[in-house]
């Protein structure tokens, strides 16, 4: 909101964002088409970490499907031509052989197929994935148990223990047959799936080396047209299992060297940047990515990217898959390197966004971590301007962020919505607990941005009082550290913008704001205790200027016991260091407001006592144009019965006169507006002795007035009631001695009206602007002071 008193004003201009280019030398095509194509490799590498992975799968899926292609081959060959073709003619050695590696290749292809569908299981379930199974064989030999409770552990670490029974089976649970559970449960019937394909991949290679190093294949007569080619197609089968079980074992080879000894998972997590528990996340993305290359085309897992993975767990009914993919999108949401792109997704998809929006609303104790997950990235997609109408849009957004905001009162402090208890339960050595007030604030912070969700905001059913709640701050908590007032200050922000909405939305949150009968008591204490947060002090002064729009919500806060003292008291501090006179600044547009056409304000302003310390602020650099101001509005707005007190007031006059004579701009707009109502409460002798004071002849000031005019041949939006103002002056000094009206006639002062009458604006009707609306409407028109001083020049 922009009031034309505000000293920002004197220094407004417009504002244009200009995007420089690049000076760099240019270069050839081919250098440039390198360098692009250099650039957008690295990028496209730094942004999708996890393209480290779709690769791998591809290249074992690879190896697995030759290694099966071969096998069913080697399968073909042995059933078709070998047992069909000479099971009769084969020697005895031979039959057995090709029987067992028969036997053997197809328990190992039952094996795989059921082995990759448990490892794919285990990722399906947070508890299930503190195993992974190509750590069996390491783990088989070292401590599995402790490592198992231990990982479990880490990935648990960011919120509590383990999750509850619940209505359905995990699948590491499963007890596959009635006896002998702890044998037969899925996770254990995985590792013995996998030891038993190593047995009989290296049971074919040692069978098949055997037979083609001894090529013992029996008598084979020449005569015998049994035989015929028989050690042919022995030497292709025996060579076609042999490369099977080679390329298998060249495939688990390589899955180990990668995945175990070469870190890959760890180190994708890392460039990921998904923390401890981000193990769970990629295990999962890696199984999806291999699972797709294995059971459909091998280039099906290389389309899936981290992003779209978790976008889809998301939408799941599994609370684990939930979880994992909140935590991949809040992490992506909130890093430097994945945000843009990460946002970009979300934001283009509504179902993933109204998706986010109903996790609000979840209040298992047991979601809370998905809760929490998905608040952080509304917040973050909320920085976008664009994605904030998108989140207001959806039909009870407002309402499920309200639910994130919940008061705990204990000895005046702001607790988190998890209790005391619970947080030493779960959280004890784990970071920081989460608070859903902030997020919530945070969230509407960014969301309040658009006016238009401004409006939204103040009709949503309870939501202002529990943002207007998280204001309140006692002495304790305010002379504390600055860190514990957080949750403060973002209420403090919200309850800013909300105040400064434009339009006729603005006017109705101003009045419901100031309604809130706990409002300005939250800021009076501010003001009153927080003096080691100036920015509480700033925010509530300005809510209070805001506030100070509607005559409603200033005589509110007048009547507020103590909050125009404590805005005074800050006013006039000298004490404050030197890097908060912004404060100082604040306070007095502040008041300047509160007086500005109300009567008691300004009664309660003169019993306070303060014209002395009025007077010294006119002459102080950083307090004089706020005093001035509520000067004028002393003069204007007090009544005829405050006669007396506003007399000692005019001790001001010299210090305004001598100002009109040399200042600029608004502190010269700001003397003028001051001197029109001020010097009317003096008579002639005082005027006179007031110009003897300050040095000047009287004659002086009327050529000063007709230069401003001409000066300000059109209305000047930094300086609106700088022609208005003049002329104000202009009639007292042509009332004050006819002299002057001889003086103002001689200087042309009739043309410089008439001038201002063809060029007048609504931007001098008003007395302050909310945005490029004018409030706050002048009495007497430009035209009627006009008319009021060309009367005065033809009499």
């Amino acid at each position: 909101m922009n009031h034309n008193s505000s000293p920002s004003e004197s220094q407004g201009s417009v504002h244009l964002h200009i995007f420089e280019l690049s000076n760099t030398p240019t270069t050839s095509l081919d250098t440039k088409a390198s360098s692009a194509t250099d650039a957008s490799s690295s990028l496209s590498s730094a942004r999708a970490p996890e393209k480290q992975l779709t690769l791998f799968a591809l290249r074992l899926a690879v190896l697995e499907k030759t290694a099966s292609g071969i096998g069913t081959l080697g399968f073909i060959w042995a059933t078709v031509v070998l047992l069909g073709g000479f099971a009769i003619t084969l020697d005895k050695t031979d039959f057995w052989f090709i029987t067992i590696i028969l036997l053997i290749e197809g328990t190992r292809i039952f094996s795989r197929s059921h082995e990759l569908e448990l490892q794919h299981q285990a990722t399906w379930s947070i508890t299930e994935a503190g195993i992974s199974t190509f750590r069996a064989i390491k783990n088989a030999f070292s401590s599995s148990r402790t490592a198992k409770h231990r990982t479990t552990r880490q990935l648990r670490t960011d919120w509590g223990e383990k999750r509850p029974p619940t209505r359905t089976w995990t699948s590491s649970e499963v007890p596959l047959l009635s006896y002998g559970k702890w044998m037969f449960i899925s996770t254990n019937v995985s590792r013995v799936l996998h030891w038993l394909q190593l047995a009989s991949a290296v049971s074919c290679v040692v069978l098949s080396m055997i037979k083609l190093v001894h090529r013992d294949f029996g008598d084979m007569e020449k005569d015998n047209s049994d035989k015929r080619n028989r050690e042919s197609a022995l030497i292709i089968f025996y060579s076609l299992s042999l490369s099977e079980a080679l390329l298998f074992l060249l495939e688990k080879a390589y899955w180990e060297w990668k995945l175990t000894f070469d870190s890959l998972l760890e180190i994708v997590n890392k460039e990921c940047e998904l923390g401890d528990s981000g193990l769970i996340s990629i295990r999962r993305f890696f199984y999806d990515a291999y699972s797709k290359c294995v059971n459909g085309s091998v280039f099906d897992g290389l389309k899936m990217d981290m992003v779209s993975f978790a976008i889809e767990l998301l939408s799941s009914n599994s609370p684990d898959e939930n979880l994992i993919g909140a935590r991949i999108l809040r992490r992506f949401a909130t890093s430097s390197r994945f945000s843009q792109d990460t946002l970009q997704k979300i934001g283009i998809s509504l179902p993933v966004v109204e998706r986010l929006v109903e996790m609000l609303n979840w209040k298992d104790e047991e979601e809370e971590e998905i809760r929490y997950s998905a608040a952080e990235i509304l917040s973050e997609l909320a920085s976008k301007k664009h994605n904030s109408q998108r989140i207001a849009g959806i039909a009870g957004a407002l309402e499920s962020i309200s639910c994130l905001l919940h008061r705990s009162r204990g000895h005046g402090r702001v607790t988190d919505q998890i209790s005391e208890k619970k947080k030493k339960k779960r959280g004890q050595g784990h970071g920081r607990p989460w608070s859903f007030n902030n997020v919530g604030l945070e969230i509407l912070k960014k969301l309040a941005r658009d006016h238009d969700i401004c409006g939204k905001i103040g009709n949503t059913k309870g939501l202002l009082p529990k943002i207007i709640d998280f204001a309140h701050a006692d002495e304790i908590l305010l002379r504390g550290p600055s860190s514990e007032t957080a949750t403060v200050k973002l209420s403090m922000q919200v309850l800013k913008m909300l105040a400064s909405t434009a339009g006729a939305a603005g006017r109705q949150l101003r009045r419901e704001i100031s309604e809130i009968v706990l409002t300005i008591g939250y800021i009076r204490d501010v003001l009153r205790y927080g003096d080691r947060h100036p920015e509480l002090q700033i925010l509530g002064i300005e809510i209070l200027t805001s506030l100070a729009i509607e005559e409603d919500a200033t005589e509110r806060i007048g009547a507020t016991g103590g909050v125009v003292k404590e805005l005074f008291r800050i006013f006039f501090n000298d004490s404050i260091p030197e890097e908060q006179q912004h404060v100082r600044a604040a306070a007095g547009e502040a008041l300047a407001m509160l007086a500005l056409e109300s009567d008691s304000t300004c009664r309660g302003i003169l019993k306070l006592g303060l014209n002395e310390h009025l007077v010294t602020a006119v002459e102080a650099p950083l307090l004089r144009v706020n005093a001035a101001r509520i000067l004028r509005n002393l003069f204007a707005f007090s009544g005829d019965d405050c006669f007396h007190h506003l007399k000692s007031l005019t001790a001001a006059a010299p210090t305004i006169l001598e100002a009109i004579m040399r200042e600029e701009g608004k502190l010269l707009e700001v003397m003028i507006g001051a001197a029109s109502y001020m010097f009317k409460f003096m008579d002639h002798q005082e005027s006179r002795s007031m110009f003897k004071r300050v040095g000047i002849r009287e004659r002086d000031l009327p050529n000063r007035l007709f230069l401003i005019l001409s000066k300000y041949q059109q209305p000047c939006i930094k300086v609106p009631s700088m022609r208005r103002y003049t002329i104000e002056l202009a009639i007292w000094l042509m009332k004050e001695e006819r002299e002057n009206v001889r003086a103002f006639r001689g200087l042309g002062m009739v043309r410089e009206l008439e001038s201002v009458t063809e060029t007048t604006s609504e931007l001098e009707s008003f007395n302050i602007f909310s945005g490029t609306v004018g409030l706050c409407r002048h009495k007497v028109t430009m035209l009627a002071l006009v008319e009021a001083a060309m009367k005065l020049l033809e009499g």
